[in-house]
């Protein structure tokens, strides 16, 4: 039979598997402690799950509004009123995505063409240059600078041109667990005052916030609230990564950009779990706790590896910690995730994949948003190394 098969032309050749499936796949094989993808292992509230339970008895299991359940956007309002005094329309400006990831592929599905420019930081979120690409848009990575991981403002300038569409930004920031300080903002501010710029900014570890550091949101800058487009994840929040719900704010004519393109991709997300949140939201507590419960990870984790010979600066935001292991083997990222992993059955990710051209830095990310006892046993296999 003659070959049935048509051509042909990957928009992303050289895409692969993700870094996060292999390692928690290796992980997986080797029966290794999984500190790689950043999931807890701890259960979500009872009260959020019987919630979502309640609704699902009701019979609220059919298709939500497009948008999002309308209550649960005017609770994400009145949230960002308390937080940032920022005034935001659950009509017009507030839509609910099948996860942060949805949220940020949609935003560069809806606003970048052919040729367009888009400035990223590295290491950057993995998901940022493919979905860049396969619109057609060009990624121009500037690389932070380390050991603080901070924005080089003055290569953001020089690589502003009028191809340039958009500038991503990410606090805190994944997978340095950096985060952005008022001077920062105000620097980006600087660049895209008069210019045809948007702003995508990804905010979901907005609560993950440590060492008494602010949470340098858009939305506290009437500058860069009206070209912005704001990414915010409940998963991060509430410990159910794996419901894949999140939303994005951004002014009515962007909102209008979005939601031409989401109605097609995934038109609305989980309708039960949209009823619940929307109830779980009154109780502002819920989300206030979140960052002494990860600052106390954080810190039981950093300090059982005193001693080790890992080195660490602790992170200021997200449930991630960077590793310096220069001090234990000479192996690229890579190499040294993957021994860690098969030898000592701890896993970890990499940052090299972080970088358009691999990194040569001697860094691994390891998530803290574990049980203890996780921690613990991590801990007591990487000071033994």
């Amino acid at each position: 039979m003659p070959d049935q098969k048509v051509s042909v032309k990957s928009k992303l050749p050289n895409a692969g598997i993700s870094i996060f499936a292999r390692m928690t796949a290796l992980a997986n094989q080797h029966q290794a402690i999984n500190l790689a993808q950043g999931f807890p292992d701890f259960l979500s509230s009872e009260k959020l799950i019987e919630l979502v339970n309640q609704y699902m008895r009701k019979g609220m299991n059919q298709y939500a509004p497009m948008p999002g359940l309308l209550s649960l956007r005017e609770r994400i309002a009145e949230k960002i009123q308390d937080i940032n005094g920022s005034v935001f329309h659950p009509d017009t400006e507030i839509t609910i995505t099948a996860g942060a990831t949805q949220a940020i592929y949609t935003s560069i599905a809806s606003t970048i063409r052919e040729g367009d420019e888009v400035i990223i930081f590295e290491p950057a979120y993995d998901s940022y240059a493919p979905a860049i690409r396969v619109h057609g848009g060009v990624p121009v990575p500037v690389t932070l600078e380390a050991p603080d991981y901070a924005i080089n403002w003055d290569m953001v300038k020089k690589s502003v041109n009028q191809r340039t569409r958009m500038i991503m930004i990410n606090t805190p920031h994944n997978p340095t667990g950096s985060v952005l300080q008022a001077s920062d903002i105000k620097q980006l501010i600087r660049i895209v005052n008069g210019k045809d710029i948007i702003v995508l900014s990804d905010e979901v570890y907005e609560h993950i916030i440590f060492d008494g550091h602010r949470h340098e949101s858009v939305l506290y800058y009437p500058e860069l609230r009206d070209r912005s487009m704001v990414i915010f994840s409940f998963g991060k929040t509430y410990h159910n990564t794996g419901w894949k719900m999140g939303y994005v704010i951004a002014p009515d004519y962007l909102t209008r950009e979005f939601r031409s393109v989401h109605q097609f991709e995934v038109f609305s997300v989980n309708t039960p779990i949209q009823y619940a949140l929307a109830d779980f939201m009154q109780d502002k507590s819920e989300y206030e706790k979140v960052q002494a419960f990860y600052t106390h990870k954080r810190n039981v984790f950093n300090g059982m590896l005193q001693g080790s010979k890992f080195s660490l600066k602790p992170a200021a935001g997200t449930y991630f910690q960077l590793l310096d292991y220069s001090k234990i083997a000479d192996k690229n990222d890579q190499e040294m995730a993957d021994w860690l992993t098969i030898e000592h059955k701890v896993a970890s990710i990499p940052l090299s994949p972080f970088y358009r051209n691999g990194s040569d830095a001697t860094m691994l990310r390891f998530c803290f948003a574990k049980q203890e006892d996780t921690l613990k046993r991590a801990a007591e296999i990487l000071c033994r190394i």
